[in-house]
C-alpha cells in the first residue's frame, strides 16, 4: 500500500462518517485524586496501562478537549492524541498550558502522541525539512505534559529500500532532538510499508542507534500486516516496548487486501491477542495499552459508548491474557 493509499484509510474516511451522535454528559469526571489508587490498579492489570488513541473517536470531530473529557469519563488512565488536534486546538486560540491542566485535573497522562514528519527519508532537504516538523510535535507534546511521540517511516512507504545502517543514524538524530525536548521519539512499526514493516527491522534500527531511550511502538494489526509473528516480542526487554496499539482484525479480508478500516475491537477478531500480551507481560515491562481503531460503525455511533467498549474489551483481554 502507498501512503495516498494509507492516508485514505486513516483520514479520508472521517469524512465518509455520517450519523454522528453527541457525547453523553451524565457520566461524572474522574479527578486528579483518583488517580492515586492507580498504582494498585496497574498491579492488578499485570503492569499495564489503560490508553485511549483519539483515532478510535476522530470521526466524530469531538475536538481534542472534548477527546480528553471522553477519555477520562470512560475510565482510561492515559491518552494519546493526535499532533493535527493540537495544532487545530492551538490555532484556535486555545492555550496548551490550560489543555496541560485540564488533562492532569482529569487524572489522565499523555503517554504518546501521533504524528508523521517525514524524518527518515533519503532525500536530504525532505529529511531536514522533516526533523524540524518533528521537533516541533514533539514540543507540542512537551507543552501538554506528554512523553513520546510515534515517529512512523511517513515519506518512506514505497520503494527503494531504506539501508538500516542509514535508518539507525537518522533515528539517533531523532532521538538526540527529543533529549532536548524531553520526549521520546518512538519509532512506530507500519505493516503496509516497504519500509519498516517487521518487527526485526524496527528492532535493528533501534538497536543501531546506541541510544538508550530507543524503542519501538508495536501494533497488533500493524504485526500482521506487514507478516511479523507475535512470539517476536519476547525478544524485546521492556524498555523496547513502551505503547502497544491495541485492536484486532477479521480472518477476511486477507493480509494482501486488509487495511486500517478493518480493525476491531480486541478479542472480536482473529489476532493472538493473548499472545502479544502474555509476551509483554513476560518481559516486565509496563506496557501501555492504547486502543486504536479506525472502523467506520464506530464513528458513527457515541464515542462515549465506544470508549467504554473498547476499554471493558481490553480489560477482557489482559484478564485472559494473565488468566485471572
Amino acid at each position: 500500500m502507498s501512503i495516498t493509499a494509507h492516508k485514505i484509510s486513516r483520514r479520508q474516511a472521517v469524512a465518509q462518517a455520517g450519523g454522528l451522535i453527541g457525547v453523553a454528559l451524565a457520566t461524572p469526571y474522574p479527578t486528579a485524586q483518583a488517580a492515586e489508587s492507580r498504582p494498585t490498579e496497574a498491579r492488578a492489570s499485570g503492569g499495564f496501562r489503560f490508553c485511549l488513541n483519539t483515532a478510535t473517536i476522530r470521526g466524530q470531530k469531538l475536538g481534542i478537549v472534548k477527546e480528553i473529557e471522553v477519555t477520562a469519563r470512560a475510565g482510561y488512565q492515559a491518552i494519546e492524541p493526535w499532533i493535527e488536534a493540537i495544532e487545530k486546538y492551538q490555532k484556535e486560540g486555545g492555550s496548551l498550558p490550560d489543555l496541560k491542566q485540564r488533562i492532569a485535573d482529569l487524572g489522565l497522562t499523555v503517554e504518546s502522541a501521533i504524528g508523521f514528519p517525514q524524518w527518515i527519508v533519503d532525500d536530504d532537504a525532505k529529511r531536514a525539512q522533516g526533523l524540524e516538523r518533528a521537533k516541533f510535535e514533539m514540543d507540542l507534546v512537551a507543552q501538554v505534559g506528554g512523553k513520546r511521540l510515534a515517529a512512523p517511516p511517513s515519506g518512506a512507504t514505497d520503494l527503494p529500500r531504506l539501508d538500516l545502517a542509514k535508518a539507525a543514524e537518522r533515528y539517533r538524530v531523532l532521538l538526540a532532538a527529543g533529549d532536548q525536548i524531553g520526549v521520546v521519539p518512538q519509532l512506530e512499526l507500519w505493516g503496509f510499508s516497504k519500509n519498516l514493516s517487521r518487527l526485526g527491522e524496527c528492532a535493528c534500527v533501534a538497536i543501531e542507534t546506541g541510544h538508550p531511550k530507543a524503542c519501538v511502538v508495536a501494533d497488533i494489526y500493524h504485526l500482521y500486516k506487514g507478516g511479523s509473528e507475535a512470539s517476536g516480542l519476547r525478544l524485546l526487554s521492556k524498555n523496547a516496548i513502551h505503547v502497544l496499539h491495541m485492536n484486532d482484525y477479521p480472518a477476511d479480508p486477507p493480509r494482501e487486501k486488509i487495511d486500517d478500516s478493518y480493525r476491531v475491537y480486541p478479542g472480536d477478531g482473529v489476532a493472538p491477542v493473548t499472545d502479544i500480551l502474555r509476551a509483554l507481560h513476560e518481559n516486565g515491562g509496563q506496557t501501555v495499552l492504547s486502543l486504536e481503531l479506525f472502523h467506520r460503525k464506530y464513528w458513527e455511533m457515541d464515542a462515549l459508548e465506544i470508549a467504554q467498549a473498547g476499554l471493558e474489551k481490553i480489560k477482557t483481554a489482559v484478564a485472559k491474557a494473565l488468566n485471572r
